[in-house]
């Protein structure tokens, strides 16, 4: 008699978060809702979400490309000549001096992301300090970086 017994793998992917909301706001994340909740008991101001920057603008891809779809499923085809879409990125906390971006676990297009964005930031944000918390302990310690340079 044989038993198939279904394994752990080791590895851990993005979890879909679900959705929460607060305050009449409706946040992707516990994170992103605890991080408003803090941010709010120490009377720091802030938009969700208010802004999103476009961190490379579409354009027209004149070559052929011969690929499979993007699920890897399909024939090879010619998938050039068309229009490629820009990429955009909308943090979760904008001010005048900070943005923070709440991520738990991120999924596979995250650290292309935000590479690009923190040199958008560089480029034309000089004088904003990013901050990306991972739990609820490093929400905690973006709050208080933020109140002592605000304190400078």
């Amino acid at each position: 008699m044989s038993v198939n017994i279904k394994r752990k793998s080791g590895k851990r992917g993005p979890v879909k978060s679900k959705k929460v909301t607060y305050d009449g706001i409706t946040f992707a994340s516990g994170l992103e809702k605890y991080m408003y909740m803090a941010l709010a008991k120490a009377d720091i101001k802030s938009n969700y979400e208010g802004q999103t920057y476009q961190l490379l603008e579409s354009f027209k891809f004149e070559n052929e490309s011969y690929e499979r779809q993007a699920n890897g499923k399909g024939d090879m085809v010619n998938r050039g000549c068309k229009n490629v879409l820009g990429i955009k990125y909308t943090p979760d906390f904008i001010a005048d001096d900070f943005i923070i971006e709440t991520k738990g676990r991120a999924n596979d297009s995250f650290p292309l992301r935000w590479k690009l964005f923190k040199d958008y930031v560089k480029n034309n944000l000089p004088d904003v300090t990013l901050y990306k918390p991972q739990n609820h302990k490093e929400c905690d310690i973006v709050v208080k970086l933020i109140l002592k340079s605000r304190d400078k």
